[in-house]
């Protein structure tokens, strides 16, 4: 809970910072609320689209069924009509009565063809009044050899087995009664336009002709035109400006008119010819690709599939996709299709998709300009940021110029790391030595800025003489974060050792003593330092007291329950770091720094490290499985039993075998024979001879300790990123 509190709080200040990205959030917001609404309509509006189209296919089947109904029962009344009956019955030798009595009375052939002119002069004037009633434009009348014996074309009388009127003659024949799906005209007849032409699409509604005994005698076949009732009742189903129904036949072929023959001429579909129209002339085929948009196939229209719709329907499955596929013009559409197995026809009702989705577009266009306005919103925010930050750098830059930071004024520069930077200066009231330690103005980044608030918020929870004390905390008006610390002047432990070489037993006893003090009051408080080393402990003069210790850089300081619910890596100096620091980071302990110690206080009394590797992961395989060599052996100089075996002590690879606590080093170390070895008057005189700026012995000469001026404050910031 801690952890997601903290982590909720620096998303905020990370939030507030970074202004740039509230449009940017607002956009993936926008996104999703987006995407939800857009799947919320696009689903309704399939839904809706899907009744429309079945409902509006209903419609349009039902009507045509009714209508081919009414034809059959048109073509069906016309053959048993009483006055049709007598004529057809003198025409095909048959009668009320025998008729062979009335053949065997003629006994020429010019009587004979007389009597059937007369027949069929008498059927004309009769099927004139019928089809003047019904709304036919001719007929012929055919026997069972499907010879025509009679016909509103002259020419085709006495023709028989015409393969177009073959089709529907069979079933008429064996006593149903049919319409037939439009087809080419057999004979030359007037099409639209009046022009006299074979080829013109025609259909027939045929019933059967039955003698007194019920028996099929021949067939009447009425005459229609599809441009008038069959194509007017599927131009009714045309919605919106790109919808159509049309009717197919089961090779794929259009029979009736499309809406848009003009835009067929134009993409090569229909061929450019006076009067042409669609029906009979469009075979629905998937060209490949959106002919309206440029696209053209590279092979015969006559060898391109059909398009999805017709695949399906010449199977006898009907159905219904608002997913869209392509139609015979490539257009992608959403459609609905029937098979008529009875009419042996289909119907389709089809519209554009860019047209049935045109609303979800316009609301898909509204969201994009939204997102473009949010992305010019982050853009300017963004550019303005980058601006106001740059003017503030400059801003922080000339307020260090001018050697002001707030309260404090600034002296000098006495340390410097990747991340910041650290000035001598003084209180412009209080004037007392400060040292002010502020992020460098061109790598702020937020990480940086948790890490310098965790370090000042940890360090001021501590209050130990050997705890390095901080004075103050702030943010100038020109965006400089600092933090003013006590003023050290004394030597990190680091740089005595290479400027003077190992220290004397006694002296490395009251400086970890020191060290030990300062970290039993953190890890009393469930703090873990992490990085214990060298450079991070300072030797000074303080208050008249020499060699007066001070452990500073707790930046890395974590708190016992945080390291273990929160994830991370290796952290701190593998130098001295701890086997458990390196195989599981985030399950260190207090024991942890006392390894550290121990690895300190080795090189302090040899000047060397506890191991040494030409390399990291070497070097971490040895803190984790090799035993450290003995002080006394590694520099053939003798230490008392007590303090080896305090150092070797903190160096053991189980942390139950280490001293539990910081107080149990500190008593280890206090009963070492050589504690009382370095008095307060041998460090006053090394301080005093430091004060007087004597030369110090070369390294490694124990019998005279120095230390060099150069301040330890850089090591403290060396690692704030």
């Amino acid at each position: 809970m801690r952890s997601l509190s903290r982590s909720m709080s620096q998303t905020g200040r990370f939030m507030k910072r970074q202004m740039w990205l509230w449009p940017l959030v607002a956009i993936g917001i926008l996104a999703l609320v987006g995407l939800a609404v857009r799947h919320a309509i696009e689903t309704t509006m399939k839904e809706n689209l899907r009744s429309q189209l079945t409902t509006l296919l209903s419609v349009e089947t039902a009507m045509l069924e009714n209508w081919f109904d009414d034809v059959r029962r048109s073509a069906e009344a016309s053959a048993n009509d009483p006055d049709f009956r007598k004529s057809i019955y003198r025409l095909l030798g048959s009668g009320e009565g025998d008729p062979s009595s009335s053949a065997e009375a003629l006994d020429d052939v010019r009587k004979e063809d007389a009597r059937k002119e007369d027949a069929r002069k008498e059927l004309a004037n009769v099927m004139a009044i019928e089809m003047a009633a019904e709304g036919f434009n001719g007929f012929f009348v055919c026997d069972r050899q499907r010879r025509i014996v009679a016909s509103s074309y002259p020419m085709l009388v006495g023709q028989e087995d015409i393969p177009p009127y073959d089709r529907f003659l069979e079933q008429v024949l064996n006593g149903e009664t049919v319409v037939s799906t439009p087809f080419p005209s057999a004979v030359m007849m007037k099409d639209h336009a009046g022009d006299l032409r074979t080829g013109v699409p025609t259909m027939y509604a045929c019933a059967p002709i039955r003698d007194t005994n019920f028996r099929v005698i021949g067939a009447l076949a009425l005459q229609l035109r599809p441009e008038a009732e069959f194509t007017e009742i599927l131009q009714l189903g045309r919605i919106g400006n790109s919808g159509e129904t049309y009717a197919f036949d089961a090779e794929g072929v259009m029979v009736s008119n499309s809406r848009f023959d003009h835009d067929l001429i134009l993409l090569g579909i229909l061929p450019d010819q006076p009067n042409v129209r669609s029906i009979l002339n469009v075979h629905l085929r998937d060209p490949g690709g959106d002919m309206t948009r440029g696209f053209r196939p590279t092979v015969r229209r006559s060898k391109l599939p059909l398009t999805p719709m017709v695949a399906q329907a010449v199977t006898g499955r009907s159905g219904v996709d608002v997913e869209g596929y392509r139609d015979y013009r490539g257009v992608m559409v959403i459609g609905a299709w029937k098979w008529l197995p009875e009419l042996q026809l289909g119907v389709a009702t089809e519209i554009d998709q860019a047209e049935a989705f045109r609303p979800l577009t316009i609301l898909r266009r509204t969201f994009y300009a939204l997102y473009a306005m949010l992305i010019a919103c982050a853009v300017a925010i963004l550019v303005f940021s980058f601006v106001v930050a740059r003017l503030r750098r400059r801003a922080a830059k000339a307020a260090i110029e001018a050697q002001r930071l707030g309260q404090y004024t600034l002296e000098e520069k006495i340390g410097e790391g990747a991340m910041g930077v650290v000035y001598k200066g003084h209180h412009a009231m209080l004037r007392r030595p400060t040292a002010i330690k502020m992020l460098d103005v061109d790598k702020v980044t937020d990480v940086a800025i948790e890490r310098f608030e965790h370090e000042v918020q940890i360090t001021c929870q501590l209050a130990h003489p050997s705890t390095i004390v901080i004075y103050d905390y702030g943010r100038t008006p020109e965006g400089v974060f600092y933090y003013a610390m006590e003023y050290l002047d004394g030597v990190d432990l680091q740089s005595l050792v290479q400027s003077y070489g190992p220290q004397p037993p006694g002296r490395v006893i009251r400086m970890l003593m020191q060290v030990c003090g300062s970290l039993h009051e953190a890890h009393a408080n469930g703090l873990v330092h992490r990085d214990i080393k060298p450079a991070n402990v300072m030797l000074n003069r303080r208050g008249g007291e020499p060699d007066v210790v001070k452990v500073l850089d707790f930046g890395l300081v974590k708190q016992v329950d945080e390291m273990s619910t929160s994830g991370g890596g290796l952290t701190g100096t593998p130098l001295y770091m701890s086997p458990e620091a390196i195989e599981t980071p985030m399950a260190v302990d207090h024991r942890s720094d006392l390894y550290s110690v121990g690895a300190v206080a080795y090189f302090l009394l040899t000047g060397q490290l506890v191991f040494e590797a030409d390399g990291l992961a070497e070097l971490c395989r040895k803190h984790v499985d090799e035993r450290p060599i003995p002080p006394s052996k590694r520099v053939g100089k003798e230490f008392s039993k007590e303090l080896e075996y305090a150092v070797l002590a903190c160096l053991e690879k189980s942390r139950a075998k280490r001293p539990q606590t910081a107080r149990d080093l500190a008593n280890l170390l206090k009963r070492c024979p050589e504690a009382d070895t370095w008095t307060v008057d041998d460090a006053e005189a090394w301080w005093l001879r430091h004060e007087r700026g004597e030369v110090a012995a070369p390294q490694g000469d124990d019998d005279d300790d120095g230390s060099n001026d150069s301040s330890g404050y850089d090591q403290t910031i060396a690692r704030d990123a």
